[in-house]
């Protein structure tokens, strides 16, 4: 029998002249042709992957317009909803007011004959401060110019001391709400006399010519 030398391992034969580390197998050398190929795969992923980003782009920026459409869309209707609202309120309160105005004649004639008394006085008083508050205007002044749009003649004169024609008597008042005239002023109306701004013409014509001329010949 042949004795085996304790303390030592078998090693492989190894050529004379080598080193052992080329006894270890050596993993082969990629070629080149396979080193290209996984280049190539990235750039496609690459590319695929912006074109990918490119749609969810094109999406979000699509999305994000439908979402700002709706909400003008939306802040257009709430707009609408409180105009129409605050019409209806107006109207509605314009209505009331109107109902209101035959008392408000008596409370006014009432007080021009001096019979706003007592408890009926204060009660007057009350009404009409709740209409102010409410929106409610009176207008309508005696020497104010005619105005068609706001006035009513109910009676017509001529007077020679007037250059247009005027309120010269306020019959009935008229009310306003707001920019809405409820009523318009009952008025009597007066306009200049014929032929009194033709005179008026030839005197400022005389009186210009006698200050150019320096006064009026005194001999």
């Amino acid at each position: 029998m042949t004795e085996e030398t304790p303390g030592f391992d078998e090693k492989p034969d190894v050529p004379s002249g080598a080193t052992p580390d080329d006894a270890e197998p050596q993993a082969a050398a990629p070629s080149s042709g396979e080193a290209a190929a996984p280049a190539g795969d990235a750039s496609a992923q690459i590319a695929g992957l912006t074109a990918q980003l490119d749609q969810v782009r094109t999406a979000l920026d699509e999305r994000t317009a439908d979402l700002q459409r709706l909400q003008a869309e939306f802040q257009n209707y709430r707009r609408r909803v409180e105009r129409d609202r605050i019409t209806v309120k107006e109207i509605a309160i314009a209505n009331l007011l109107t109902e209101l105005l035959p008392v408000l004649d008596d409370i006014g004639r009432a007080r021009d004959h001096g019979e706003l008394l007592g408890g009926f006085k204060s009660v007057a008083e009350s009404l009409e401060s709740v209409a102010a508050k409410m929106g409610l205007q009176q207008f309508g002044k005696e020497g104010e110019p005619f105005d068609p749009t706001i006035h009513e003649a109910l009676m017509h004169s001529y007077a020679p001391d007037v250059t247009e024609t005027t309120c010269v008597a306020i019959l009935q008042p008229g009310y306003r709400f707001g920019e809405r005239t409820i009523r318009p002023a009952r008025v009597a109306v007066a306009e200049p006399q014929p032929g009194a701004q033709t005179v008026k013409a030839e005197d400022s014509a005389e009186t210009a010519d006698d200050e150019e001329t320096g006064g009026p010949d005194k001999g």
